[in-house]
């Protein structure tokens, strides 16, 4: 039997068999790298058969662009097409029960990401969001660590990648699955995306190719169309800023946004973490900033010094009516904890209101999880003991046992936000030790460490010339003498030492 006999052309009839489709969130080192997470397991979410397109051999899909939105991402993928039913399979017998591959494109629009966070049910449910074919190649004639995922937009090669070195393989991802649902027959697993993946406008064209040894899918091809019908008034509009625009597009550049400064690299950080609060704060009064501390806060961990990156979240009063749209759900609150990333800081807006808490045990242990450094709130918290037993220090004004809405309405995240009397923005630096809490503008944070690191030489010399019995006169601060005598001692080599 030749190879094109062995090929079949997906059919109408196999995508109406189709129940369910289940799309792997990060799986190639590529995009895992691009993304800055390796997942230690594969994450999954769904997508509805009504997004299934089918593909043409013959002449380009179509797809819409909803109307206001901005950002249709393109993402090409391996297809597995489940041939018999899976449930509880063993890695070893998990390929067995896929039948088919093929090409596919996840697509979907990041300016509805924000409504249904993680579960892409507006962003990726669309109706012909999944295109798939046109020719479906024999999984059991084909290594699934063997095969080749290419991208083109507007004939230009985009994605390049192959499926040996994938972070979960595929029979891994089929086995999974089938330890919690049953695959079914015509079941579809989308199994992630190479780097290179992008953004599509209007009249752009993306092929999708598999290719296996001597097979493959042919080219997927979709073509994308500006959308005519307005979404209406009563459900999530769409939206979108630089965050989504880089996600999108992969990076700023391709974006088309300003380059982003590191602002906190592992050597800054290791500097800050070197200096007391107290140091840095006559660092930035000598440069004319006086109005940088946090104020007024206890610690769960006053031993720590923590070092991080500002994320913001702003409450507003309670207003009963304005809690019923903003209060419930996935509201401000848990989106900036379920969003905080390793090592940054949560600092919460609370006016300086006592008589609530703003955060209690269960979202104060998803913020550790994540990775989060600290929570910052200028307002109360709740379950006190249990948030205090955490390793993740909490900064707060007082202990209370009621609940957000007594006080508070969730309402933004990632904006400037007061937080103890002072202006903190997104990307700002933050530390914080037993002595107070400092916000550092980025652009400062270098000059301000190595002065700071001089300054407590410095100090450290006083401290010891004064235990020698010295008088402050003229030692604190130094006069030129003593600055004569601490160049002097700085510039000598250390005891013991001696030329080579």
């Amino acid at each position: 039997m030749t190879t094109e006999s062995r090929i079949h052309d997906a059919s109408a009839e196999l995508l109406a068999a189709t129940r369910k489709v289940v799309a792997v969130h990060i799986n190639y080192p590529s995009r895992a790298a691009q993304r800055g997470r390796t997942p230690q397991q594969p994450s999954y979410f769904l997508k509805p058969p009504s997004s299934l397109a089918l593909g043409s051999p013959e002449a380009p899909g179509v797809v819409e662009r909803p109307l206001g939105c901005e950002l249709l991402g393109y993402e090409g993928e391996v297809a597995l097409i489940i041939g018999r039913q899976a449930r509880r399979v063993t890695l070893e017998n998990a390929w067995s029960h896929v039948k088919w591959v093929t090409a596919a494109n996840d697509l979907g629009v990041y300016d509805l990401r924000y409504a249904d966070k993680g579960s892409n049910v507006r962003s990726k449910g669309g109706d012909g969001f999944t295109p798939v074919g046109p020719q479906l190649i024999p999984a059991h004639d084909v290594e699934p660590t063997d095969m080749r995922i290419r991208t083109w937009h507007n004939g230009e090669l985009v994605q390049d990648d192959t499926t040996e070195d994938l972070l979960f393989p595929f029979a891994q991802l089929v086995a999974d699955l089938s330890q919690l649902l049953t695959l079914e027959e015509g079941d579809i697993i989308l199994t992630g995306t190479p780097a290179g993946a992008s953004v599509a406008q209007p009249g752009d064209l993306v092929e999708i190719e598999v290719t296996a040894g001597s097979y493959s899918s042919g080219k997927l091809t979709t073509r994308v169309v500006e959308g005519t019908t307005p979404f209406a008034d009563f459900g999530a509009q769409p939206k979108t800023d630089d965050a989504q625009r880089e996600e999108a597009y992969g990076s700023r550049e391709a974006a088309g946004l300003k380059p982003s400064v590191q602002a906190l690299t592992p050597e800054l950080k290791k500097k800050l973490e070197s200096v007391a609060t107290a140091t840095l704060s006559s660092q930035l009064r000598k440069r004319g900033l006086n109005n940088v501390s946090i104020d007024g806060l206890q610690s769960t961990r006053p031993d720590r010094r923590v070092v991080g990156l500002a994320r913001t979240l702003r409450y507003v009063p309670n207003r009963e009516d304005l809690f019923k749209t903003h209060g419930g759900g996935f509201n401000a609150q848990k989106r900036a904890i379920d969003s905080v990333n390793d090592g940054e800081i949560i600092v919460m807006e609370a006016r300086g209101e006592k008589g609530t808490g703003t955060v209690g045990d269960v979202l104060a242990l998803r913020a550790q999880v994540r990775g989060a450094a600290a929570i910052i709130t200028d307002g109360g918290v709740r379950d006190f003991s249990a948030v205090a037993d955490l390793e993740m220090p909490t900064y707060f004004a007082n202990p209370h046992p009621a609940v957000l809405g007594r006080r508070h309405i969730p309402w933004d995240t990632d904006i400037t936000i007061a937080c103890g009397g002072a202006t903190v923005q997104p990307g700002d630096i933050i530390v914080a030790d037993s002595d107070g809490i400092i916000v550092i503008p980025p652009a400062l944070a270098g000059e301000l460490a190595d002065d700071s690191i001089q300054q407590e030489k410095e100090e450290t010399f006083i401290f010891e010339m004064v235990q020698q019995g010295h008088s402050v006169d003229g030692l604190f601060p130094m006069n030129a003498e003593w600055k004569a005598k601490y160049q002097q001692r700085a510039d000598s080599p250390p005891e013991g030492a001696s030329g080579g």
